[in-house]
């Protein structure tokens, strides 16, 4: 008998009863809320007590037991791994067939189900503790890790034995993290998914591929839909993007998910650091020469599995591409972004109030007759930015005091210890520093939404990048003499 064959003859065995089983899904559950916003109130435990579901559940109480014990038989200590994934690829198959509501079931049961022995747990940290500072403690330990290992990790191993199996938990991840602050449940499930991808995607088991205009048009098509920063219009645009002379695109790729780019950066090789998108995106431009290219501007950066999500290899994509350029490119010596500040609006609508508070009365009355307020009220010069910051020509006190803004909120600005900003975050983590702002860099309707259209550089000077990383850690973001000359005054 197949591993297929099984598990669906262990969910027909309750069928004469009238049961509909996961696998068959005819529909959404009877009775089941649509949208499911909130998990049921009873635990799965509780459920598989009783007889009948309640309106809020999906899967009867009937297919809740089947569906546990179909889990359970995956990590039988009786069977092989290659049968535990076999069962393992037939969950997954009736998975792939159920509801949005019936699938966060089976979240609930490997969440509820499948913990580590919390008895067993106990009784290993008590010895470890009582072991601490003999010679004994390195097998306390042992005994420790052990007890830490959960049912739940080697249920989630067995299902990455099969081909597809990887596909399928970074798929299931992403289907769960938007319900994590509305059901705490999954939140063990969720920290050991991010744990076994920390190992399984770690970048010494990544291929850095170079992506161009022969790539696979299948690969090209992912491109176009997971574009991230800046949309890509049209084949024209992106075989522009690809162009072999002096653009280039490289992604890394897993070999358990082939032909699919975890992440992928685009890069313009030019003459000087670019202030501004639209000449990078455009398609009439004359190409520079790739042998007299002096900058790589890194204008475009895009994760595309949102089930990865918190597992970091975008630092080692640009390290690795640097290290691709220069061996291919000696007289590369710049490497720096061209970056969206994707949540500067935001936070400027939040801070406008104490912004005002650290100008100087000259510059405080030349703002207010500029917007009509004296003295000028932050509701009144949102107001005034939100309709002409694309105009403001450069002399102008508006445009002076966004700049100014801007410069507090991505070289001041930290939550937590780290940038506020979420692009500022990534690159100022890698131990890049704030290079430039640039006016009017991104002029299209989504950078006007996110940052009244400004950009920002931000420099990978090689030889820096771990003294900025210790600043970061203290507390100090590394910006450039022109970015320090912007900061508001210390009253």
């Amino acid at each position: 008998m197949s591993a297929t064959e099984w598990f669906q003859a262990r969910l027909r065995s309750g069928e004469k009863s009238g049961n509909k089983v996961p696998v068959a899904l005819e529909g959404a559950a009877r009775g089941a809320s649509k949208s499911a916003a909130k998990p049921s109130l009873r635990s799965t435990a509780e459920r598989m007590q009783a007889t009948l579901r309640k309106a809020d559940e999906a899967l009867s109480p009937r297919a809740l037991r089947r569906v546990l014990a179909a889990l359970q038989a995956v990590i039988d200590p009786r069977v092989s791994e290659v049968e535990g994934g076999r069962r393992a690829h037939a969950i997954a198959t009736a998975y792939a067939s159920a509801t949005p509501e019936e699938r966060r079931d089976y979240w609930a049961l490997m969440s509820e189900h499948f913990a580590a022995d919390p008895h067993k747990l106990k009784s290993a940290r008590d010895q470890h503790q009582a072991a601490v500072g003999t010679p004994d403690e390195g097998q306390a330990e042992l005994k420790l890790r052990r007890a830490l290992v959960s049912p739940r990790m080697r249920l989630l191993q067995r299902f990455a034995v099969e081909p597809e199996g990887m596909r399928f938990l970074v798929d299931l991840r992403a289907e769960l993290l938007p319900f994590l602050k509305s059901d705490k449940r999954l939140i063990a499930l969720d920290a050991e998914l991010e744990h076994l991808f920390s190992t399984w995607f770690d970048v010494a088991f990544l291929e850095l591929r170079r992506i161009d205009w022969n790539s696979p048009a299948s690969l090209i098509e992912k491109l176009i839909r997971y574009e991230a920063v800046h949309d890509i219009k049209s084949w024209t645009d992106v075989k522009n993007r690809l162009d072999d002379s002096d653009r280039r695109c490289y992604g890394f790729f897993h070999p358990r998910l082939p032909n699919e780019p975890l992440i992928f950066v685009e890069v313009a090789l030019v003459d000087r650091i670019s202030e501004g998108i639209t000449p990078l995106l455009d398609e009439t431009a004359v190409p520079i020469l790739p042998a007299k290219a002096t900058t790589a501007i890194f204008y475009s950066i895009s994760n595309t599995q949102n089930g990865l999500r918190g597992v970091s290899f975008g630092d080692s994509l640009i390290k690795r591409v640097v290290e691709t350029l220069q061996d291919e490119l000696p007289r590369l010596k710049v490497f720096a972004t061209l970056s969206p500040v994707p949540g500067f609006r935001s936070w400027l609508a939040k801070n406008a109030a104490d912004l005002l508070q650290r100008l100087d009365e000259k510059r405080e009355a030349e703002l207010g007759r500029l917007i009509g307020s004296l003295p000028p009220t932050a509701d009144r010069l949102l107001a005034a930015v939100d309709g002409d910051a694309a105009t403001l020509d450069a002399r102008s006190p508006l445009r002076q005091w966004l700049l100014q803004a801007a410069a507090e909120y991505l070289g001041h600005t930290l939550i937590d210890g780290t940038p506020a900003d979420p692009v500022a975050r990534f690159h100022l983590g890698n131990g890049a520093r704030v290079e430039r702002l640039n006016w009017g860099g991104d002029p299209s309707p989504k950078g006007q939404k996110q940052s009244y259209g400004l950009m920002v550089n931000y420099l990978y000077d090689l030889k820096r990048l771990d003294k900025h990383r210790a600043w970061l850690a203290e507390g100090k973001v590394a910006v450039s003499g022109d970015v320090e000359s912007l900061f508001f005054k210390k009253g």
